[in-house]
């Protein structure tokens, strides 16, 4: 294996800043470039969606402000349908009593709509129902005489079969060739090896696992090499695939399928440790309802944001609020996935966090402040910003405020030196349990 490090004498912020800029130049598939944001329609419809639903939340998706619509799971096999999670896996054809005009219908309705579309796929895999694996079962590893153990109720196919490779390749192939406005895939891997066993090894079965990871990267080459503009996330069950060997072929990665944003305050600030925000999808869905929706949205806008909740459950006022921090993240998402982490306050140590992004020429910074479950009405603390130019004024505003929402930030609207942000900080806390505020930070001239 490759053996990457950095090092630093000045903490582990910095270590980390040395990984990420690490990563965006030399890593990360198209480590520079720019990020879609998107909406997702799985939490909102799960299984149940036909083309005239989704030609609707395509519309919902224009309306929200974002750039893409992705269709998740759900979408394809003909003898065996994908109603389910028990069957269709590997019949990447468009289910015709869901989708009777296919992909092109579905890219033509986005395009109407004015987003970009993109499609979940989960190539690896089979359903044992599924017309793929009646045609090939020696394609997924099963292990002779012995009872079979399903995990979501699929198999994993044989990567260190090149006739495996050649049709897991064919599956982003085939959608791209009779679809090219096929912006984005949603790779996903929902399933660990089970039942160890390659029919087509043989009696070579020590070398499964190094040839199968083989096989997948030998795949994911191929893709690349077409497709060099086509971004992909790598998602897998939540965070079980986020190595940077992986991210040389994908834009980023799904960091985990729990999606309350309490939890996810923890697991962004562990990821960020090693990856960085560019790399690191975060969704507004409807988990953990005891937040508001602001709250949960400025917790997904400090990685690469997406929504995936029914908009429909949102009054006037939150989606007002949804569409203005979309348009300020489209704002900002340079300073945000390129700029440089600041973790400021430690959700492991406090009932709060904060972290700040700083950009390169540190005339522009994002504040990040949160207050988790303040347990007693703590007396909260000012925090100390850092990255910034001490000898530049800026200007202190706070952002994504709900309507008719006034900031209840005292240096709001106020000009400051960098080096009393730095040294004397601001008082971004409060005793409320579940509240954000976003803060952005501009050069004065």
């Amino acid at each position: 294996p490759e053996f990457m490090f950095t090092f630093s004498n000045n903490g582990t912020g910095e270590a980390s800043r040395n990984l990420h800029a690490w990563a965006r130049n030399y890593q990360l598939k198209d480590g520079q470039g720019d990020r879609l944001s998107l909406l997702n329609n799985w939490e909102n419809t799960y299984f149940k969606f036909d083309e005239q639903l989704l030609s609707e939340l395509m519309k919902e998706a224009k309306h929200l402000g974002v750039d893409m619509f992705l269709l998740d799971d759900g979408w394809f096999g003909n003898k065996h349908p994908r109603n389910s999670d028990n069957a269709g896996l590997g019949d990447w054809e468009a289910m015709k009593s869901k989708l009777p005009g296919g992909i092109p219908a579905l890219v033509k309705s986005a395009k109407e709509a004015g987003v970009k579309f993109g499609i979940w796929i989960e190539p690896e895999m089979v359903n044992p129902k599924s017309e793929l694996f009646e045609k090939h079962p020696d394609w997924a590893i099963t292990l002779p005489n012995r009872k079979t153990y399903y995990y979501r109720n699929q198999l994993v196919l044989d990567l260190s079969n090149p006739k495996v490779q050649d049709f897991v390749f064919g599956v982003v192939d085939n959608i791209l060739t009779e679809n090219p406005e096929v912006a984005y895939f949603k790779w996903d891997c929902n399933s660990p090896i089970t039942n160890v066993y390659s029919p087509y090894l043989k009696n070579k079965q020590g070398q499964l696992y190094i040839d199968h990871v083989r096989g997948i990267y030998n795949v994911l080459k191929r893709v690349k090499e077409k497709y060099p503009n086509t971004p992909m996330m790598l998602c897998s069950g939540g965070g079980a695939r986020c190595d940077y060997e992986a991210l040389k072929y994908f834009t980023e990665f799904w960091c985990s399928d729990n999606t309350d944003p309490i939890e996810r305050l923890f697991i962004q600030w562990g990821f960020s440790q090693i990856f960085p925000s560019k790399a690191m999808s975060a969704h507004v869905t409807s988990w953990n309802k005891n937040t508001s929706i602001k709250f949960r949205t400025d917790v997904a806008m400090m990685c690469k944001m997406g929504f995936d909740i029914s908009l429909k459950e949102m009054n006037d006022d939150e989606m007002k609020y949804c569409q203005e921090a979309v348009a300020n993240y489209k704002r900002l998402k340079g300073t945000i996935l390129d700029g440089d982490l600041y973790r400021l306050v430690s959700p492991y140590d406090t009932n709060h966090s904060s972290v700040m992004y700083v950009d390169k020429a540190k005339s522009k910074s994002v504040l990040f402040a949160y207050d988790i479950h303040p347990r007693f009405g703590e007396k909260t603390f000012p925090v100390k910003l850092q990255g910034l130019d001490p000898n530049k004024k800026y200007k202190v505003q706070e952002i994504n405020l709900m309507p008719g929402q006034k900031s209840t930030l005292v240096t709001d609207g106020g000009t400051f030196s960098g080096d009393f942000l730095m040294k004397i900080g601001m008082n971004v806390f409060s005793t409320a349990h579940a509240h954000s505020k976003v803060i952005e930070l501009t050069e004065a001239h």
